[in-house]
């Protein structure tokens, strides 16, 4: 898709589009004419990068984030024929679970770090979080 239409999917501008790729967030392909084109998940890394963005986070900090969900995951389980559906669901429920945590423990930091009275008497001391 063109960047005019990941625009219009993603309720952004193209202006914030060329931003992103800039800060190396989000990737696009040329054509030989010099169109940039994207692929269908970038809606999805569009919006993840956007509300991240929104929330606090750094562009640094998105870039981590971003470079982590790119990463291959080690594998969680050994693959056998006669249940390797199984394990390949039970991995990717893994690695959704993994990926949650570290963007709602990243999110929760943030959140105390600016606001300290939402902390509770297990988290470290506002000036200790990063």
């Amino acid at each position: 898709m063109l960047i005019g239409e990941l625009a219009a999917r993603t309720g952004t501008t193209t202006r914030a589009l060329r931003y992103y790729e800039e800060q190396g967030l989000l990737e696009s392909a040329r054509t030989p004419s010099g169109y940039r084109v994207y692929s269908p998940h970038a809606v999805t890394r569009v919006g993840n990068v956007r509300d991240l963005l929104a929330s606090g986070f750094t562009v640094e900090n998105v870039k981590s984030f971003v470079r982590y969900l790119d990463t291959d995951l080690p594998e969680v389980f050994e693959y056998s024929p006669s249940c390797a559906d199984g394990y390949v669901v039970g991995a990717q429920r893994v690695a959704e679970l993994q990926e949650k945590i570290v963007a709602l423990t990243r999110l929760h930091d943030t959140l105390v770090h600016r606001m300290p009275w939402l902390a509770t008497p297990g988290d470290a001391a506002p000036e200790e979080v990063a």
